[in-house]
């Protein structure tokens, strides 16, 4: 029975990618490119959809900031290669969504999802290296960072030849929302852990719908498109994980301020 636990997250993937496969090509919509709010400030060209990416670098940073100097804590350790490369990548999307909305068509689109596809293979890196009781093999964060990038690669090579399919880079996407959370239940996660993600991840399904519902959102409240409010919600999402690794630790650095005045008192008594 342990042994059938352990295929279910593999069996459902790959149902899923036969499914893929059996569905066809999944196309950018034609007219994806047109967001609802176009509005410009200070000069900035659909300003709202620019500028609220930069909550992006800010998590980033944040994450960096507060784990770098723990990352060989054992409470991280484990997944600090997949959480560095999905603390990176927040950063790069940040980057690469501004640059693809101060103009958008498909050139500059290949900068916006590539770094999120990293994002995913990162959290995928991450959560099945420290729910794992054996080594995660070394290939493993390699093939995803390839797997990332080929996916937004093959999207980009359709597109051009008039026949785009989005199917692995949409796989890529679907993959954490699947496995993580099978990982973490059937693997015996924390508990908070798994409720960090199942907020993260909850942030995430309305950020999608939010995007879908751009127009609708922006004519409803007038202040503030489904676009913009999917990059808000996205931030949130990221947020939320950052801020769950980083609780992970100050257990640690309590222990260490604690030992630190205690070797003063002994050279000061």
């Amino acid at each position: 029975m342990h042994r059938i636990q352990r295929s279910i997250p593999a069996v459902l993937m790959l149902a899923i990618a036969a499914a893929m496969v059996a569905h066809g090509p999944v196309p950018q919509p034609p007219r994806y490119h047109e967001f609802a709010d176009t509005r410009a400030w200070l000069g900035v060209p659909n300003a709202a959809d620019v500028f609220s990416n930069v909550g992006f670098a800010i998590v980033g940073a944040w994450g960096l900031a507060a784990l770098l100097a723990h990352r060989r804590d054992p409470r991280i350790a484990r997944g600090w290669p997949g959480y560095a490369l999905f603390l990176a990548s927040l950063a790069l999307t940040a980057a690469g969504s501004a640059w693809y909305h101060l103009a958008p068509d498909n050139a500059r689109l290949f900068w916006d999802r590539a770094p999120i596809a990293l994002l995913c293979a990162g959290l995928l890196v991450a959560v099945d290296a420290e729910t794992r009781t054996d080594a995660q093999p070394r290939w493993i964060l390699p093939a995803l960072v390839v797997a990332a990038v080929a996916s937004v690669g093959w999207w980009s090579f359709t597109e051009a030849r008039g026949a785009g399919d989005l199917r692995p880079y949409l796989l890529l996407q679907v993959a954490p929302l699947v496995l993580i959370p099978l990982w973490q239940g059937l693997r015996g996660a924390r508990r908070r852990d798994r409720i960090a993600f199942a907020v993260a991840i909850l942030l995430y399904v309305l950020a999608k719908i939010a995007e879908l519902e751009d127009h609708a959102i922006f004519a409803a409240l007038g202040f503030m498109s489904g676009h913009t409010l999917k990059h808000l919600l996205s931030v949130a999402a990221s947020a939320v994980l950052v801020w769950n690794l980083a609780a992970r630790l100050p257990a640690r650095r309590a222990g260490a301020i604690a030992a630190e005045r205690s070797m003063a008192c002994d050279r000061n008594p």
